[in-house]
């Protein structure tokens, strides 16, 4: 294969549940394979589940690389799109989880369940008074996680329009001027929120930060930091809400198994998490040294992309793949990572989803899609994927 020939990202999927079958094609054929990126760069793909948990880990690959203006590129993204020169990238990266891990510790979710389940009840509330059919993406997977991750931050939620457009700004993977302008508004109105929490702190993540590190870090770091949380903290979980709701209601039988026995929430999210294909080719690694994956020389310098959606389909650990089964026997899906890169949100978004699906069903029992599957439109061009919309009626 000569590199004027190399497959192409993203691969054409056949349905919005689907895994685009050229993957799965590549996945069966070998581990890993030389890719070119959506913005045109080489890259190599990493597709099977045991190669791409073990790299997860493995210290040879990093998200910063020497000669940044040299780094190929996956998107156009101003949070994910360039590479950073970033020689102490493991000890920043403890660092930055040190000063998270309180926010996002198991006993504060425990505190914060009430809380959610208020948020989740009363959007359902609303829906309920006006009845179908409407937009379950507007009316649930983008306010859930936007109040739950203005409370956990200390954002006003009045502000959601602005940071909700930035958002959609900062996650175009194609236009690079947008994201970095959207990133820009993004960043100031967060150094904002610093300046005001300093003299005014109230009980939240933000004024936790600038008490205990307001003076050892920079405002702009810190508003780098926090705009990623507001990001990410919102995007991915609205985008598995979307497509947990279409799964369940494409697969009539495992809808009932949830509703008929309440010790499967659990198991139930872990499914959503694993079925749930997402946007972009994989994760942005750069090689640090030259290091050999499955039997090829990947030499310094070069990006490798993890292709977490992939892993979660291999058939090598999940049989029958492609089904929606929430009883799974064994379900170590890598949707928050590995290791020291695991996602340090994943306690949040496990209890969002856990609590959001259960109150969903039962309280609609009579819940469809009001248009054909076929008919959803996938968000295209942004970091999150998912879906335009999830019409909805009962």
């Amino acid at each position: 294969m000569t590199t004027t020939d190399l497959p192409q990202l993203p691969f054409e999927r056949a349905g919005v549940l689907d895994v685009p079958p050229q993957l799965l094609e590549l996945q069966a054929e070998v581990p890993i394979v030389r890719v070119r990126t959506p913005v045109g760069d080489e890259a190599w793909l990493v597709t099977r589940y045991d190669e791409v948990r073990e790299l997860f880990a493995d210290p040879r690959l990093g998200r910063s690389h020497p000669d940044p203006e040299k780094a190929a590129k996956v998107t156009n993204s101003a949070l994910f799109g360039s590479a950073q020169a970033d020689d102490n990238e493991d000890a920043n990266h403890a660092m930055m989880r040190a000063m998270l891990m309180p926010a996002f510790s198991p006993r504060r979710m425990r505190a914060m369940r009430p809380h959610i389940e208020e948020i989740v009840d009363s959007l359902l509330d609303g829906m309920l008074a006006d009845g179908g059919p409407l937009d379950l993406h507007e009316r649930l997977s983008v306010p859930l996680p936007v109040l739950v991750i203005c409370a956990l931050l200390g954002v006003p939620y009045e502000d959601r329009d602005d940071f909700r457009s930035w958002s959609d700004g900062v996650g175009d993977t194609m236009d690079g001027a947008r994201s970095a302008a959207a990133w820009e508004k993004l960043t100031s109105y967060m150094k904002g929120l610093i300046h005001g929490k300093r003299s005014e702190p109230g009980d939240d993540l933000i004024s936790d930060l600038v008490a205990e590190y307001g003076d050892k870090i920079g405002d702009d770091e810190l508003a780098a930091l926090c705009g990623g949380l507001l990001f990410a903290g919102h995007e991915t979980t609205m985008v598995r809400v979307d497509v947990g709701t279409v799964l369940f209601l494409s697969n009539p039988e495992q809808r009932e198994a949830f509703l008929a026995d309440d010790k499967l929430v659990a198991a139930a999210v872990e499914e959503v998490l694993r079925r749930s294909m997402t946007g972009g080719g994989g994760l942005l690694r750069y090689a640090r040294e030259d290091m050999e994956i499955a039997g090829i020389t990947v030499p310094a310098g070069d990006a490798v992309m993890l292709a977490v959606s992939a892993a979660n389909f291999d058939e090598r650990v999940f049989a029958d793949a492609v089904r929606f089964d929430i009883a799974r026997p064994s379900n170590q899906h890598l949707a928050f990572g590995h290791g020291a890169r695991y996602c340090i949100g994943a306690n949040l978004a496990r209890l969002e989803l856990q609590i959001v699906f259960d109150k969903l069903l039962r309280r609609i029992p009579g819940l469809r899609l009001a248009v054909p599957v076929e008919d959803l439109k996938l968000r295209v061009n942004q970091l999150g994927g998912g879906l335009v919309g999830v019409p909805v009626t009962w």
